[in-house]
């Protein structure tokens, strides 16, 4: 992002339609709303998560849901024991993996989330496939194939360690991680408590 322009911006904007005027610039109300739209966040959507372990359990109960159009309405598993029983503060319901096809029509699930072990991830992506869901985050360690037209993002906790491992390895990193100003007055003695009095 950093390396963006604003006209570059604008001319990607351009692509959805006219927002702003010219000479004027944007609302910033309006290009909100627009991008809302166009990102298709002003629809309510409703997520099932197949995997009821510690990870499954912990997104059912993310709190951050809450300030957005997502809602866990489903957990499922194989684990009998279980099986019907209410996860979180939510009260999301566990289902039988073996119900997945008519939970997702019954509860209007249209995004998924993949919270299994790597061995049983594609047989899970397969049944989400077969009952109709396009969208689905995987944190399976696992490379998924999905058919045509459904979107499968994987979140790898490896990967991204790893590129905040190769930040803290740069020989800047650790100055660049300070407030500004605080290597300066280290550097000539000052302490902070002068500026603060």
């Amino acid at each position: 992002m950093r390396n963006l322009n604003s006209a570059q911006i604008r001319k990607d904007l351009a692509q959805f339609g006219e927002f702003g005027r010219r000479g004027v610039g944007y609302s910033v109300g309006d290009l909100r709303e627009h991008l809302t739209k166009i990102l298709g966040l002003d629809t309510p959507r409703r997520v099932g998560i197949v995997g009821a372990g510690h990870l499954g359990s912990a997104l059912a109960n993310y709190r951050g849901f809450r300030a957005s159009n997502f809602t866990v309405v489903a957990l499922f598993d194989n684990d009998q024991k279980k099986i019907g029983r209410a996860v979180g503060d939510a009260r999301v319901r566990v289902y039988d993996a073996r119900e997945i096809a008519r939970v997702v029509r019954d509860e209007r699930v249209d995004v998924a989330v993949v919270a299994v072990p790597a061995r049983a991830a594609q047989s899970v992506l397969n049944q989400l496939m077969s009952a109709g869901i396009k969208a689905i985050l995987n944190f399976a360690p696992a490379s998924l194939s999905a058919r045509p037209g459904v979107k499968v993002k994987n979140v790898d906790l490896t990967i991204s360690l790893e590129t905040l491992s190769s930040h803290l390895a740069r020989p800047r990193a650790v100055s660049t991680t300070r407030p500004r100003g605080v290597r300066a007055r280290r550097e000539s003695g000052e302490s902070g408590e002068r500026e603060l009095g």
